[in-house]
């Protein structure tokens, strides 16, 4: 009775391993170069690092930034690449490689990408919708003469709370028609639905031919930004009080550096930017050349992705300088929180600026260029692991992979019609604060520990041996062992201490919208504890047995191949060695078993 299914598993299995050596690789190695840049460099470094160093005293953020980025940034990049590059599978089935206990922590990865791709992409919508609002010959935010302009609007932006200018009341009012509350979801915003559509089908040809349309695509959407960044950056330096916002950017106010949340914050930007624990980048490594120098493509990826973002600060600040001078109050009081920072105190700068149709148009079309980019790689994230899993599957359904890949990103582009309705900001809020901020610190400290402890800093060090003939050297192997463990677990710590509710602006969202948040949170998280589970449930022997075997590199895999194996089904799986009969794999099983 058990043989033919085992037998039909096994069939299965061996599809999967064809399927994995066929795999298709980057045209060029550059190509994933630019793409990982691509991936990291998106618009939270335009974004949400501008706005933490502002909120926590400018150049103050610095240091832990930079910090963070040494002892966390760079060594995690360089252990989840090589991780990728050396199984040559996306983060679910690399992780069950290395750690069958927690390969669930793979599955959540994929998990937080989808769910984080479906309202990513409504800041693309946005960024469409002013990019296309700014061919007028009047800037629709630079007066307050429209329908849409309430009698509290004003021209030139005040520190009053009375007031609002132009620039907010068209994101508000105009752009987002936004409801009171979360309490009154509205209807839905045709302008912006129709765009969402516009921005799914960006992303759709972007992917649909996996590396090889990806891959090309890079070449211009991780490139282009950085022209306009610095065009940006010429003409804003020598806009009247440019000067202020710098100093205010580099200059750090080092009281700010006794405050846990900044060095929270400072992981937590570090982690989001770069993507680790995404899987992003585990699952674009995986079509690298299996002899790729992984440490130079790590060091490439994180310093021009830190690099961009202090570029941005610089852009950035001097925008607030600017704002600051017509406003006559300091840089300090600004009225600065996270969407509004791109699409209402940037734009009102350059509103005010020589030939603003010419900087709106540079810098929005910089924004979806940045977000284009992103959003692709979590999207091939979630593509990547099915094709890994079900691939036999999934071609007999769609028979062609272009049909498989349209088919997640049109479930996407439903699952985001919420965050386009009038309720839409308030939606988009919740799950980014829960995902973003809650879920990510989970999936590393597991990610980590799957990684690190269970499969071994010696074991991925001779995997890099063989794939580059070097070994990582001893400030990698000490970051892997101790400080990144050590420091993701206390910042996990600091974050579930000081966690404050999601709030946006004033309003702060209700106890059922709370627990949504937390629905979504536990959307990614959940799968470790059920991977975990699900594990110790198909391991043979008793639960001592099952834990050891559940922390042994490639158990899971090892043995259903071994099963076929003893019950006459060939050479199926020759490097791993059977201790007994009870089909103990060796402590340190042959790597070649996996290529």
């Amino acid at each position: 009775m058990e043989f033919g299914p085992r037998r039909a598993t096994v069939a299965t299995q061996g599809a999967d391993m064809e399927q994995q050596l066929d795999r298709p690789t980057w045209s060029r190695q550059i190509e994933f170069t630019l793409a990982g840049i691509g991936c990291a460099v998106g618009l939270g470094n335009v974004w949400r690092f501008p706005y933490l160093c502002y909120r926590s005293g400018g150049g103050a953020f610095l240091v832990p930034y930079l910090l963070m980025l040494v002892v966390l940034g760079i060594p995690l990049l360089y252990m989840e690449l090589i991780v990728g590059q050396y199984t040559r599978r996306g983060p679910v089935h690399a992780l069950a490689t290395v750690c069958p206990l927690l390969k669930g922590v793979g599955i959540a990865s994929v998990a937080i990408s989808f769910i984080m791709c479906t309202y990513y992409n409504v800041v693309i919508t946005w960024a469409l919708f002013y990019l296309f609002s700014s061919f007028q010959a009047v800037l629709p935010w630079q007066n307050c003469n429209n329908t849409w302009n309430t009698p509290n609007c004003t021209n030139h932006a005040t520190n009053s709370s009375y007031t609002s200018t132009a620039s907010q009341e068209f994101f508000k009012y105009k752009m987002l028609e936004q409801t009171s509350g979360v309490d009154e979801t509205g209807v839905v915003r045709w302008e912006l639905l129709l765009l969402l559509f516009l921005a799914w089908i960006l992303i759709y040809f972007c992917i649909f031919k996996g590396v090889k349309s990806t891959g090309k695509v890079v070449y211009f959407t991780a490139l282009f930004p950085y022209v306009i960044l610095i065009a940006l950056l010429i003409n804003n330096a020598q806009l009247p009080g440019a000067l202020d916002g710098i100093t205010f950017f580099i200059v750090p106010e080092w009281g700010k550096l006794l405050s846990v949340e900044v060095w929270v914050n400072a992981a937590a930007q570090i982690f989001n930017s770069i993507g680790i624990g995404f899987g992003s980048l585990m699952a674009m490594s995986s079509y690298n050349s299996f002899n790729n120098n992984v440490l130079k493509d790590t060091l490439t990826i994180s310093i021009i992705n830190s690099l961009t973002s202090i570029l941005a600060g610089f852009v950035i600040f001097s925008a607030f300088g600017y704002m600051s001078h017509l406003q006559g109050i300091p840089v300090s009081d600004l009225a600065v929180d996270g969407p509004g920072l791109v699409f209402v105190l940037y734009p009102q700068a350059f509103a005010n600026m020589p030939v603003a149709q010419l900087w709106a148009v540079m810098f929005f079309f910089m924004l979806l260029c940045l977000g284009l980019d992103s959003e692709f790689a979590m999207v091939e994230v979630m593509v990547t692991s099915l094709m890994d899993e079900f691939y036999q599957h999934l071609i007999q359904i769609f028979k062609r992979k272009e049909l498989f890949v349209l088919a997640v990103c049109g479930a996407a582009c439903l699952l985001g019609i919420p965050c386009v309705m009038q309720v839409g900001i308030y939606v988009f809020q919740l799950m980014d604060h829960y995902t973003a901020i809650v879920s990510i610190m989970f999936l590393a400290v597991f990610e980590v520990i799957a990684i690190c402890w269970c499969y071994g800093v010696n074991r991925l060090s001779d995997n890099l041996e063989e794939m580059t003939g070097k070994r990582a050297n001893i400030f990698f192997r000490l970051c892997w062992l101790i400080v990144a463990p050590v420091l993701i677990t206390v910042i996990l710590i600091f974050s579930i201490i000081q966690f404050k509710p999601a709030r946006y602006g004033d309003y702060v969202f209700p106890p059922w919208a709370q627990a949504v948040g937390w629905v979504i949170a536990m959307g990614s998280i959940i799968w470790i504890p059920l991977g975990a589970v699900h594990t110790l449930w198909v391991l043979p022997g008793s639960f001592m047995q099952k834990l050891k075997l559940s922390v042994t590199p490639r158990a899971s895999d090892g043995m259903s191949k071994m099963a076929y194996y003893e019950r006459g089904g060939g050479d199926a799986c020759p490097g791993i060695a059977v201790i007994s009969s009870n089909i103990h794999l060796a402590e340190k099983p042959p790597i070649q078993t996996n290529l």
